[in-house]
């Protein structure tokens, strides 16, 4: 999971349990969300990076940025 790309379902953000989707085994699931540095926002539609998974459906994700 570390690594792989997402989009966000619903905003991320301190107080907020959001919501990413990301492609894995070959299909699209759905993660519970949160900020990796615990106080940034990320809104709906924006593209994340997940850095850190906790079984089952949990991930911690940073935005990911165009280069």
């Amino acid at each position: 999971m570390v690594g792989l790309m997402g989009r966000v379902t619903g905003t991320i953000g301190p107080g907020l349990v959001g919501e990413v989707i990301v492609r894995v085994r070959g299909g699209a699931e759905h993660f519970l969300a949160y900020a990796a540095d615990g106080t940034g926002r990320i809104e709906r539609g924006r593209v994340v990076m997940v850095v850190e998974y906790l079984a089952p459906r949990t991930v911690y994700v940073t935005e990911a940025y165009d280069s």
